[in-house]
């Protein structure tokens, strides 16, 4: 006899603003189950993970859980209010009396110590400390809700392989296919309000959705038919045969309302790329480019060439150096040895994903128009802010909307679109992937596919390293860098193995104490009180100093300011001058301290 579910949404429904989101959803959890919840970006999917988690509460519907049945959330803002450091946040989700061991042992699989203060933790950092709460006290329901997003390669292998370990029945929400083709074996699919369910994994739910839109297509004609046939009826015999026909003309009114009823899927992303004239055949030649902060080495003696055309993917652990090598690549960083040969007639646009350039007091149409008028220009063709923004799934409505208030999905949309909308015959896109719904992915693989210029992608997405990318530049760690024919897929035969995880931290196989810090052999540089501060602090700083760099970036990209404001451009210029010189030494302290400690 099968186990009773230890949760149950039952016929839920939820409104916003008068707009129904949720209709009639249902959503059963069995013990050890392992479903994912998909849909496109907007559909619900977050809410109805909240409703089933009792932090939203819905207009109808039924929430039983399981007595003694133990769930856990993960955030996508998780609260670390009065925690002193990232250790005290995980534990504190473990059950009264609980060993520390596991919280410690997941903090270290994540690349963290435990002492990371949670006022001053990245995105990235925030995100694995509120996967190792969820994880630390093994639940029965673990509901996770985009558990991948910035997390690299090493964590997102290691978190895949820590879920299939556990006994813990789960609802996946992500973007990352391979990640849910993994671990699901059964999809709810969240369709215009609906939950519709196959006991089948990730692997098999797109023919599935085909199909079943396939068949509702195929019913529609035959109710559009139907209507054709019965107006006819209505133009032509209704009069001699009014008596008698009085239903059929009511049946016909009842066909139309139908018709009017019928709740269409949510419009497609429309992508193009903007092309500029072709690059020389050449597009960048790395010859033996060394290039090293204070001790540690980012690159070492490589030597690359990247012609027209080719889809170079870059991959490695946080912290590789990805961004430094691009910079490298496009010329803005020389190495410290070597040479850097840029092709000729380029014209490259960069897709920046940590949306450093998008001002939040900028609305959804200045960002594409620069703040000059209503319409963009695509391919050569003046179009419409308007239009263009339907192509993005953005409403009318929203064409006004500031910045500051999209989702992480619409800002990536909007950062698409503006790149996009720019002539290039080189796209370097950082982490494009990030926060998008797999249709739009779809979308976007079909569009770089379609792109007759150069690309060069750094992702943490396997499958789309797989779909776009022709040749894989990997981190082989001490500023080694290897290029492999082909995708992920084919990197990993080549190799033998994925990528690594680069230790930050000094590992040991002790759990380091909270109350004093690890004893470190003599003769060792030691940190003190105020280096420790220090090194924990220049992250956040050097974040922020790259987001302003960024920012005077954009400003200053503005063709037409020194004729307009020359005091403007001249500050700017000035502010740009000063946080480059404060990153450079920001980044240079950040890795002496480094040095120093794990020395």
């Amino acid at each position: 006899m099968a186990a009773p579910p230890l949760l149950t949404l039952q016929d839920v429904a939820l409104t916003f603003g008068g707009t129904p989101l949720i209709n009639r959803a249902d959503l059963t959890i069995s013990p050890g189950e392992r479903t994912c919840l998909v849909g496109r970006n907007g559909s619900g999917k977050s809410t109805l993970m909240k409703i089933a988690a009792g932090l939203v509460e819905p207009d109808k519907g039924r929430l039983f859980v399981q007595p003694g049945t133990t769930i856990r959330y993960l955030a996508q803002e998780p609260d670390f209010s009065g925690f002193s450091n990232t250790l005290d946040f995980v534990e504190a989700g473990l059950p009264p009396g609980e060993s520390a061991h596991r919280a410690r042992y997941l903090l270290e699989s994540l690349g963290m110590t435990g002492a990371e203060d949670p006022k001053k933790l990245s995105g990235g950092e925030g995100r694995r400390a509120a996967l190792a709460q969820a994880l630390a006290p093994e639940p029965d329901v673990l509901l996770l809700d985009e558990p991948t997003n910035h997390l690299d390669l090493p964590a997102i292998e290691w978190l895949e392989a820590e879920l299939r370990g556990t006994r813990a029945a789960m609802v996946l929400i992500s973007h990352d296919r391979r990640f849910l083709s993994a671990l699901s074996r059964a999809t709810i699919w969240l369709d215009r309000g609906e939950t519709r369910r196959i006991e089948q994994g990730f692997s098999n739910f797109e023919a599935w959705r085909d199909a079943f839109f396939e068949e509702e297509e195929r019913d529609q004609h035959k109710l559009d038919r139907k209507i054709v046939a019965e107006e006819h009826w209505l133009r032509y015999g209704v009069t001699a045969r009014r008596k008698r026909n009085v239903r059929r003309l009511g049946n016909l009114h009842e066909l139309r309302q139908n018709r009017r009823d019928v709740r269409r899927p949510v419009g497609s992303v429309s992508m193009q790329a903007s092309e500029a004239e072709s690059s020389g055949s050449l597009v960048v030649e790395a010859r033996d480019i060394a290039k090293s902060y204070g001790e540690r080495t980012i690159v070492d003696g490589l030597s690359l060439r990247v012609m027209r055309g080719d889809r170079l993917g870059i991959v490695g652990a946080n912290g590789a150096g990805k961004s430094t090598l691009i910079n490298l690549l496009m010329g803005r960083l020389a190495p410290d040895s070597g040479q850097i040969v840029l092709g000729s007639n380029l014209m490259p646009v960069v897709l920046d994903q940590a949306r450093a350039t998008l001002e939040p007091g900028m609305t959804v149409t200045e960002v594409l128009t620069g703040g000059r008028g209503d319409s963009v220009t695509v391919n050569g063709q003046s179009r419409h802010v308007i239009g263009y923004l339907k192509d993005f799934l953005f409403s009318p409505e929203q064409a006004r909307t500031p910045v500051s208030v999209l989702s992480g999905g619409e800002r990536n949309r909007l950062l698409i679109a503006r790149a996009l909308a720019q002539p290039a015959n080189l796209l370097v896109l950082d982490e494009p992937t990030n926060d998008l719904d797999l249709e739009t992915l779809d979308l976007l693989q079909e569009m770089l596919g379609d792109y007759q210029g150069t690309l060069i992608l750094v992702s943490h997405d396997r499958d789309f390293l797989d779909r776009v990318a022709s040749s894989v530049l990997v981190s082989e760690g001490a500023g080694r860098w290897v290029e492999y024919a082909g995708g992920y897929s084919d990197m990993l035969v080549q190799r033998g193995q994925g990528v690594e995880a680069r230790t930050v931290a000094p590992t040991k196989k002790e759990p380091r104490e909270r109350t004093a810090p690890a004893a470190q052999p003599a003769g060792k540089p030691k940190l003190g009180f105020k280096d420790q501060h220090e090194l924990k602090t220049l992250p956040a700083r050097m974040e922020k100093l790259e987001a302003a760099i960024a920012q005077l970036k954009t400003i200053l990209d503005d063709a037409d300011l020194y004729a307009r404001d020359p005091a403007r451009f001249d500050k700017a210029t000035a502010m740009l001058a000063q946080a480059e010189t404060e990153l450079s030494q920001a980044e240079d302290r950040w890795l002496e301290l480094e040095m120093l400690q794990a020395g």
